[in-house]
C-alpha cells in the first residue's frame, strides 16, 4: 500500500466534504476563484471546512487575486492551505505565509523543485487547465520536479494508478475526474479514486 496524498478539489457540499474524509482524502479544496462552475463564498466554505477534522488540511484556490482578497478570503473561510493557480510572484507567497498556513503553488510549466518560490508544495497541472486533458505522462516532454509536488490535471479512478507508476508523483487532485457532470461531484466516483490512488504501492 502506498502513503500517496490525495487532494480533492472543488467540493461545494457537506456531502461531497463527508464523502471525501471518510474515503480518505488528506486534504479537500474550495474554489475562491472567480467564473468557476465549482465557486463558493467564504462562509459557504467556513461551515463545510468546519466538518474536515484536523488531519485533513482544507484548502481555498487562487487565481489571479491580489495578495489582499487571497487573505481576506483565508481568513473568512477558515482554511488552513492557499493554493495560488496563477503566474503569481514569489513575493505573493511570502506575503501570504502564516503560522499554520500551508502554502500551495499550482502552475502547467515545467519547475526544477518544489520550494522554488517558498511553497510547501507545488501542484503540477496539465498544460490546459480545466480541460479535463491530462499530459503525456510517459513522455520526454514531462519532467518530474524534486520534492512534494502533486499531479493534476484529467486524472480519474481508471487512470490515477498509471499516472502515478509513470511520474512518481509524491501526491494527486482531482476535481472535474470525479464529478458526474460539470461542477457536480459524484460520491461514487470520489470513493472509486482515493481507491485507486490508495491501492498504489511504489514498490511495484
Amino acid at each position: 500500500m502506498s502513503d500517496l496524498f490525495v487532494k480533492i478539489c472543488g467540493l461545494k457540499t457537506a456531502r461531497d466534504v463527508d464523502v471525501a474524509v471518510e474515503a480518505g482524502a488528506g486534504a479537500v479544496g474550495f474554489v475562491f476563484a472567480p467564473g468557476s462552475p465549482r465557486t463558493i463564498g467564504a462562509g459557504a466554505a467556513r461551515e463545510l471546512a468546519a466538518r474536515v477534522p484536523a488531519g485533513v488540511l482544507t484548502v481555498g484556490v487562487f487565481r489571479g487575486q491580489s495578495v489582499e482578497e487571497v487573505r481576506r478570503f483565508a481568513e473568512e473561510s477558515g482554511v488552513r492551505g492557499v493554493q495560488l493557480h496563477g503566474e503569481e510572484p514569489p513575493a505573493h507567497y511570502e506575503a501570504l505565509r502564516a503560522p499554520g498556513r500551508t502554502l500551495l503553488r499550482a502552475t502547467a510549466r515545467h519547475v526544477e523543485r518544489c520550494g522554488e518560490y517558498g511553497e510547501d508544495l507545488l501542484l503540477i497541472d496539465a498544460p490546459d487547465p480545466g480541460s479535463g486533458k491530462p499530459w503525456n505522462w510517459g513522455s520526454a516532454e514531462f519532467a518530474a520536479p524534486e520534492g512534494r509536488w502533486l499531479l493534476a490535471g484529467g486524472l480519474n479512478p481508471g487512470n490515477v494508478r498509471e499516472a502515478v507508476a509513470a511520474t512518481g508523483a509524491w501526491g494527486v487532485d482531482v476535481s472535474s475526474g470525479v464529478e458526474s457532470e460539470r461542477g457536480v461531484k459524484s460520491p461514487e466516483l470520489i470513493r472509486a479514486f482515493l481507491s485507486a490512488a490508495q491501492s498504489y504501492d511504489y514498490s511495484e
